[in-house]
């Protein structure tokens, strides 16, 4: 499978880690998180989940309070917790 706008997936052979990475900057911030095909039941199962949380977390940044272009602390907080660990 091809990597996608905010998501990146990684297949390389000589990593423990086989699975998709979420990337994603708002107001100056940027936020990472891991979806690993052995957690998730395989590939289609990594990138499902981390299509779900990408849809998620955009969900709660794009209406998010800024203060001069940049989250605010309480945005950025927000955001981390939602991009947790579910």
């Amino acid at each position: 499978m091809k990597s996608k706008k905010n998501l990146t997936r990684f297949t390389y052979e000589t990593t423990a880690f086989q699975g998709w990475r979420l990337n994603i900057s708002r107001g100056g911030v940027s936020f990472t998180r891991y979806f690993s095909d052995k957690q998730c039941g395989g590939e289609r199962g990594a990138l499902k989940a981390a299509e779900a949380k990408l849809a998620e977390l955009k969900a709660f940044l794009d209406p998010a309070p800024r203060k001069d272009g940049k989250l605010t602390k309480t945005a950025e907080a927000g955001a981390r917790k939602v991009l947790g660990a579910g």
